[in-house]
C-alpha cells in the first residue's frame, strides 16, 4: 500500500469530485427511473443483469454481486419484483441449495420499455456534459481503476502484480 502522503491540489480536487459523483449520481438516476418507469435503478440493474445472463437467470448470490447489493437486499428486491410478475425465484436445480432468479416475459417487456428512460437519464446527467475526448479518456481511466479494484481482496491486498 502507498505511503500516506498528502494529496496534491489536483488529486484532492479529483478525489472530492469523484466522491460527489459516487454519492449524487445514483440518487438522480434512481429518481429519474422511478418517475419515468416505476422501477428503481437497482430494480432496473437486476432486470438488466438477468436479461444478459444465460437463460435469463442467475443465482441470487451472483445477482447480488453483479448489482453490488447485499444478499439480503437483493432477496427483498427480487421478492418485490416477483410480486409484480417481473422475475421468478426458485431453488437451484443444479445443487438444491440457494435460489435462482429468472427474468419473466413481463420483466423483459418492462426492461425494454424502461431502457429509453435509462439512456435519457444517463445522457442528461453525464454524457451531454462531456466531449467525445472526455468520454474516451474517462472510460480509459475509470476502466483502469475498476480493473485494479476488482482484483483487490479484503484488507486491500491486490491479487494482481503492479505494472
Amino acid at each position: 500500500m502507498s505511503k500516506a502522503e498528502p494529496l496534491s491540489p489536483d488529486e484532492e480536487a479529483l478525489w472530492r469530485s469523484l466522491m460527489q459523483v459516487l454519492l449524487a449520481l445514483p440518487r438522480v438516476l434512481d429518481r429519474d427511473m422511478v418517475r419515468a418507469t416505476g422501477l428503481t435503478a437497482n430494480e432496473y440493474k437486476a432486470l438488466m443483469h438477468l436479461s444478459e445472463a444465460p437463460d435469463c437467470q442467475l443465482r441470487m448470490a451472483e445477482l447480488a454481486n453483479t448489482t453490488a447489493l447485499s444478499a439480503s437486499r437483493m432477496s427483498r428486491l427480487v421478492d418485490d419484483l416477483q410480486s409484480r410478475g417481473l422475475v421468478s425465484k426458485r431453488t437451484s436445480e443444479s445443487d438444491g441449495r440457494g435460489n435462482v432468479g429468472a427474468l419473466t416475459a413481463a420483466g423483459l417487456e418492462k426492461l425494454v420499455s424502461a431502457w429509453p428512460a435509462h439512456l435519457a437519464s444517463a445522457r442528461h446527467h453525464v454524457f451531454d456534459h462531456l466531449s467525445d475526448l472526455d468520454v474516451k479518456r474517462t472510460a480509459r481511466v475509470l476502466g483502469k481503476l475498476a480493473t485494479r479494484l476488482s482484483h483487490e481482496r479484503p484488507g486491500g491486498v491486490s491479487t494482481e502484480r503492479s505494472e
